[in-house]
């Protein structure tokens, strides 16, 4: 177990800069989806999850959690999107419950425009910047964070 200890002021300037270029960075690649797609980034989320199933169908519970959102928020956003036309909502069960969703034509279309351009817009501002030994750092860095975080579910570990 690692000691608890104030960061030292160049930490806290990492971190300060790291958190910013991260929100700078998701800020931009949000508002170009909404800019050039008509989308926000929850509904690119919710397409591509669905766009990436076999069938390009999945439960609420299988949508939640390759979102990692709470069933309410992802009932709400569908909600929204099956009113724009993206999503249908599909009956299985044995009371004919609405318990899965589909990509309709419109959210196929509206996903496959969206990929795109919004792998255009990742790669001019993130890949495009990063030297090789960059890119593998960070890749090493995430990956055993995720692996610490997701198997101990304790940062501190």
């Amino acid at each position: 177990m690692t000691e608890n200890r104030d960061l030292d002021p160049e930490e806290w300037e990492l971190w300060g800069a790291w958190t910013r270029a991260q929100r700078l960075l998701a800020q931009e690649l949000d508002r170009a989806l909404q800019r050039d797609f008509g989308i926000s980034k929850a509904e690119f989320s919710v397409l591509m999850s669905l766009w990436r199933a076999a069938g390009r169908e999945l439960r609420v519970g299988e949508l939640s959690e390759s979102l990692g959102w709470e069933k309410s928020r992802v009932s709400h956003q569908l909600t929204r999107m099956e009113k724009r036309g993206f999503v249908a909502r599909t009956e299985s069960g044995a009371y004919g419950r609405r318990t899965g969703t589909r990509l309709t034509a419109e959210g196929r279309s509206a996903v496959q425009s969206a990929i795109t351009g919004h792998a255009g817009n990742i790669r001019r501002h993130f890949f495009d910047t990063l030297t090789p030994q960059q890119a593998d750092a960070i890749r090493a860095w995430s990956e055993q964070t995720i692996e610490r975080i997701e198997s101990h579910g304790d940062v501190s570990a």
